[in-house]
């Protein structure tokens, strides 16, 4: 059964309200069960569907999995399958492996796992902060400080009492879209806590400069029409808002910066709720401010977690300038102060001509989780700022620092160390935006290349396991078969999926799934099954069977095999 549409009123205020600006407006929010669905890079766009099936082959495809194939939901749509044995390179099943599909988020194994080889998955990101100019007798630093980002996505705000990384299936990246997410526990702003009392335990108690944010490691690169994404992240570069039954809103982080107000009312049942997000353009100046808005319907069940609160976010379009702010109040509470203003706009012209800085002038660092652990949190919910920034941190191992630079490096790399053709695969970004097509075969050979590498064990374990976690915790339509049940966990596979939006309704132009399955006769195996142009798509629910019919084929290898 479908939840009704939620609409809460969002909007980005600085001395005067702007006008709201409504987010597309898809699919009614399902249940519970479609949190980790969509996190698989749902993308709306605007366009037809390539129903095409010209070049298709098809070969040794398992009658069990035809069975799918043949349901009347595909009868406009296009399939693709190969499966491969890992070590002797047999191809067990195919059906139009050569044939370039559109592959959503599947892209997410190409530019995290060479990320992943380049850097290694002990690498860690350190962030330090240098002082420009001398410290006197009473700590008053006659200078700025200068954080250098690092292109750490976390920035120590995932950090678990144990150490370790906190992970939730209902990644709140994909609150908007979702209808709603699970925050982690920790504080977004530990790590800045932490950089703040080493600068104040190196015996700095005033700053007379400004506080200034390097983010030159990379070219910043465009998101989607939401923001400019450099190498400096807080909190994922969102503000969330959480929403009570009775209408109380709270947000975090908690930033001067950046507040929110709210006027949420509770309402008849029958009431809308909307919310219509924009990006904080306004960041830096007096009065920019988040505003939520609406009336809450009595009675209203939240999406996903069936349960208060409801999250939403705010997407933060300058993360240097929300940085700086942040850095700023974090001194403060280390007892440091700072003369400059807090809110204001990061002030790169102060910055010094050349990142070589010295390491004597060093007074705070903050070390990340080892980036195995950055994978992990990006294939897991399907996090596509994440994925576009280990596109450039691979960019960089390759002496590359913009977008364009970093996807030609890749090419060349695929195409030498990794043996995929580079005419089978079309990458436009590091997540899977837009049109990004792959042939089945370049896939596997990614995996395969993967699987023999110095990382196959780390590469595998970040990905999705079938009805355990991420973006395929979801997916247990095959245990209900008992001689499939055994597969829960024995696959580990990316899902893509990509829903255009055409004149006679959506259309899921895209839904992937590709990575390994360790059979039950302990032979180990790469896959992809992809579906391209399933029409007409009425609800939530639909997308929802593709999902499910996938995790039953890639069972069914696990059975057959």
């Amino acid at each position: 059964m479908i939840a009704r549409s939620i609409v809460v009123n969002i909007q980005v205020v600085a001395s005067r309200s702007f006008d709201l600006v409504r987010m597309k407006q898809g699919l009614a929010s399902a249940p519970r069960v479609i949190a980790v669905v969509l996190a698989a890079t749902l993308l709306v766009a605007c366009g037809g569907s390539n129903g095409d099936a010209e070049g298709v082959v098809s070969t040794r495809v398992a009658p069990e999995i035809r069975q799918v194939f043949d349901k009347a939901a595909y009868a406009s749509a296009a399939w693709g399958l190969r499966v491969v044995d890992l070590d002797t390179g047999e191809i067990l099943q195919d059906l139009a492996g050569d044939r370039a599909f559109r592959v959503g988020s599947v892209r997410k194994l190409f530019s995290v796992g060479l990320a992943l080889d380049a850097l290694g998955a002990d690498h860690r990101f350190s962030t330090p902060i240098h002082r420009q100019g001398g410290v006197n007798g009473a700590g008053v630093l006659n200078g700025d400080l200068v954080l250098v980002a690092s292109g750490d996505l976390a920035m120590g705000g995932r950090t678990l009492p144990d150490g370790s990384l906190a992970i939730s299936d209902y990644d709140h990246n994909e609150a908007n879209s979702l209808g709603n997410a699970v925050l982690t526990a920790p504080d977004p702003l530990a790590g800045f806590d932490r950089l703040a009392r080493q600068v104040a335990a190196a015996g700095i108690t005033r700053v007379a400069g400004d506080v200034v944010v390097d983010t030159r490691l990379f070219e910043p690169f465009d998101f989607r029409g939401e923001s400019r994404i450099s190498a400096m992240f807080v909190n994922d570069n969102v503000v969330d808002v959480s929403i009570g039954p009775d209408g109380a809103t709270d947000w975090r982080p908690k930033s001067a910066v950046f507040p929110v107000t709210s006027t949420v009312v509770r309402g008849p049942a029958s009431a809308p709720f909307e919310l219509e997000p924009e990006p904080a353009a306004c960041l830096g100046t007096a009065g920019c401010a988040g505003r939520v808005s609406g009336t809450l319907p009595a009675g209203y069940t939240p999406p996903l977690t069936g349960r208060y609160p409801m999250i939403r976010t705010f997407r933060i379009a300058d993360p240097a300038t929300y940085a700086r702010s942040v850095l700023i109040e974090a001194l403060a509470r280390a007892g440091v102060m700072v003369d400059a203003p807090v809110v204001a706009p990061n002030p790169v012209q102060r910055l010094p001509a050349s990142r070589g800085y010295d390491a004597s002038t060093r007074v705070a660092e903050l070390v990340s989780h080892p980036f195995l652990d950055q994978a992990r949190h990006i294939l897991k919910v399907s996090y596509n700022i994440g994925a576009d920034t280990s596109l450039m941190l691979f960019g960089l191992t390759q002496g590359v620092t913009t977008q364009a630079g970093a996807l030609a490096a890749e090419r060349a790399a695929l195409a030498g160390r990794y043996g995929v053709a580079t005419d089978a695969v079309r990458f436009i970004d590091g997540s899977g935006g837009g049109d990004t097509t792959a042939t089945a075969k370049a896939v596997i050979d990614l995996l395969r290349a993967m699987a023999s590498g110095p990382n196959a064990q780390a590469f595998r374990t970040a990905l999705p396991s079938l009805g355990v976690d991420g973006s395929l915790a979801f997916v247990e339509d095959f245990a209900g078969d008992p001689s499939l049940a055994g597969a829960r966990g024995r696959v580990q596979a990316k899902t893509g999926t990509y829903l255009v939006g055409g004149g006679a309704g959506p259309v899921l132009a895209a839904q992937a799934l590709a990575g390994y399955v360790t059979a039950r006769s302990g032979r180990r195996l790469a896959f992809e099954v992809v579906v391209n142009d399933v029409a007409p798509i009425g609800s939530l629910d639909d997308i929802l069977q593709v999902f499910q019919d996938q995790g039953t084929i890639a069972a069914t290898l696990w059975k057959l095999h």
